[in-house]
């Protein structure tokens, strides 16, 4: 069994790395950073819809470029090695994924073509404060025609047209659609450790809703939608802890202590081979997941798990040890370290922490045992 990417997937992911190395380096992401007026970097993010990708995985039929879940994976590793501060994640992950699975064939027609165009700016808005959101928790409801309730935080709900949410509906759960210019909505921005990536707190009070899929199919819908979502997350933390790893890689050959490269130095040496390692891991959960998610394999629930697991911790301990590995001014604002360590602690929450996941992940693994 072939895991690795095709030769047009490998071109795309060189196309799409030069594209974003030069449209979208750290200057953008500090423009957002160093600016609270700036949710996103809304020229990298015109450029992205110039290039079609959100369409990536949309059908040709309503404006996309009609391609697979591969290219997706494709794209979300080299966005994350940029740490592109644009709401990428959650419309071409979060919204269209749960389009697809759930809406209908008018509710695609209508809201695809406007992704494709960039018009539509999805979030997806589940977590309602700690803990992982159930029917039995929800305090958001939908009557059949509104919703009222509060989800916090929400990644980019405060740039966001359109929401879908997951509200108690009877004794169940369901999705729902949300514009969230119509009335009975209200945003409030909130700060997290990586200004970034905005969030918000958003309000509804008899806010105007449809149902996307069947009334009290919430809760398995947004299981499935987590899993596909989880793997494209952890190709992003993948391409975050890769940069990581080249950051400090490259520092430790230019900088000389004691008249020689700090590279040659054991302690360093360890550094780097750790990373590495932790690196290959998540490569090899991430392949595993993109295989399960481009062939909607029966072994998605595990294969999502492990790459999600592994990406975390990858990324996060790559941007600690870049820091570590940077010494003296790694931890400084003019450094871009600490710009990953924010968006690896960022990711490793979005979509459940990785307590939650390794705790599908041993259930996964129970329930394919018990078979």
């Amino acid at each position: 069994m072939n895991f690795d990417f095709s030769e047009d997937q490998k071109f795309l992911a060189n196309e799409a790395r030069k594209f974003l190395e030069s449209q979208c380096g750290m200057g953008e992401v500090r423009a957002v950073l160093n600016d609270d007026s700036k949710a996103y970097n809304e020229g990298v993010w015109k450029k992205v819809v110039e290039m079609g990708w959100l369409g990536t995985s949309i059908p040709e039929e309503h404006g996309g470029l009609g391609l697979g879940m591969l290219e997706m994976c494709v794209l979300a590793e080299e966005m994350g090695r940029v740490l592109a501060p644009v709401p990428w994640a959650s419309t071409a992950y979060f919204f269209t994924e749960a389009l697809k699975l759930a809406g209908s064939e008018a509710q695609q027609a209508e809201i695809f073509p406007k992704i494709v165009s960039g018009d539509v700016i999805g979030c997806y808005a589940a977590s309602e404060g700690p803990g992982n959101p159930d029917a039995a928790s929800l305090k958001t409801t939908f009557d059949g025609k509104t919703i009222s309730g509060v989800k916090v935080p929400v990644t980019d709900g405060d740039v966001a047209t359109h929401a879908v949410v997951l509200a108690k509906d009877g004794k169940g759960a369901s999705l729902v659609l949300v514009d969230l210019s119509g009335k009975g909505v209200s945003k409030k921005v909130l700060s997290t450790l990586d200004p970034t990536r905005s969030h918000a707190e958003l309000t509804f009070d008899k806010a105007p809703a449809t149902l996307l899929g069947k009334s009290g199919d919430g809760a398995v819908l947004n299981d499935e939608l987590l899993n596909r979502v989880a793997v494209l997350i952890a190709f992003e933390q993948l391409g975050g802890a890769s940069r990581c790893l080249e950051m400090a890689k490259d520092y430790a050959m230019e900088r000389y202590a004691f008249g020689r490269p700090i590279g040659g130095n054991q302690a360093i040496k360890h550094k780097l081979a750790e990373m590495y390692v932790k690196n290959e891991v998540a490569r090899s959960n991430c392949f595993y997941g993109a295989w399960a998610l481009s062939t909607d394999a029966a072994e998605l629930p595990e294969a999502a798990a492990a790459a999600r697991v592994a990406a975390s911790e990858a990324f996060w301990f790559a941007s600690k040890e870049n820091i570590q590995t940077h010494g003296g001014m790694g931890f400084t604002w003019e450094v871009d370290c600490h710009l990953f360590y924010r968006r690896a602690k960022l990711l490793a929450v979005q979509a459940g922490s990785p307590k939650v996941w390794k705790e599908k992940l041993v259930r996964a693994i129970e329930t394919k045992n018990a078979a």
